[in-house]
């Protein structure tokens, strides 16, 4: 359970971090977790090294998950998530950690319920290679034209959203497509609402998993199916709430 005593302006704060063989990087990014981060969860989605053991030295709670799926990770980490706000990030030190205060005072100050972090325009070239550029940049444009609303990072990782949100979604993938359907999700709800922020975006540390042509194509059609895809009245069966619900 979380601490009763509320640190960050009367709110509890969950840091959400999936991980997939992140040995090199989870130990960088825990220890650079804001002091008044009331709970932080790694998942572990079925790593072959040293993840979970590292996570568990420094504080965090870890959460296992078998079944590998960028999408699966987070519902799992999601669903056991206790904060009144959600940040988001990557475990391979890639996405700024000292830049969730300030994402949280922008969160706070703003008038949407959701906020995700847009690593564009890259500040650091080398940070990301020119394939991996192209194929956000080209996703990022079929999000916009699909949804008629231009976002400049559909991929982004680095969210932060209140946990009563996830009421009002309809969170399907399991795969490296839940970047986008959680935003997606957000956008077409006037209740939560959508915005991004810059960030500064480094190297990632270890190995990389994503499949760039692969991934980016069933990404697309993933947009383009939920796009046109008729949505669901009520989402009173939906794994959050059924969890959030049964909380005081």
């Amino acid at each position: 359970m979380l601490p009763s005593n509320l640190v960050y302006k009367d709110r509890r704060i969950t840091v959400v971090i999936p991980c997939l063989n992140e040995e090199k990087g989870i130990v960088e990014v825990l220890s650079r977790v804001p002091s008044f981060v009331d709970e932080v969860i790694v998942v572990d989605n079925d790593s072959t090294d040293r993840t979970a053991e590292f996570a568990n030295r420094l504080g965090a709670r870890v959460i296992h998950e078998k079944i590998r799926g960028y999408g699966r990770a987070y519902k799992a980490g999601l669903l056991q998530a206790q904060g009144d706000i959600i940040v988001t990030l990557d475990g391979d030190h890639s996405y700024p950690v000292n830049a969730i205060s300030y994402l949280l005072e922008v969160f706070l100050r703003s008038d949407v319920r959701f906020l995700s972090a847009s690593r564009f325009p890259l500040k650091d070239r080398q940070a990301m290679s020119a394939k991996h550029w192209v194929g956000n940049k080209l996703l990022s444009l079929a999000m916009s034209l699909l949804y008629f609303r231009w976002v400049r990072d559909s991929q982004s990782g680095m969210w932060v959203f209140d946990r009563q949100s996830l009421l009002e979604m309809k969170l399907v993938s399991d795969g490296m497509a839940f970047s986008e359907e959680i935003k997606i999700e957000a956008m077409r709800n006037r209740r939560i609402g959508f915005k991004e922020i810059y960030i500064d975006y480094s190297n990632r540390m270890g190995e990389i998993k994503l499949r760039p042509w692969r991934d980016g194509i069933q990404n697309l059609l993933f947009m383009i199916r939920k796009r046109f895809r008729a949505r669901a009245s009520s989402f009173s069966t939906s794994p959050f709430h059924a969890r959030y619900t049964r909380q005081p």
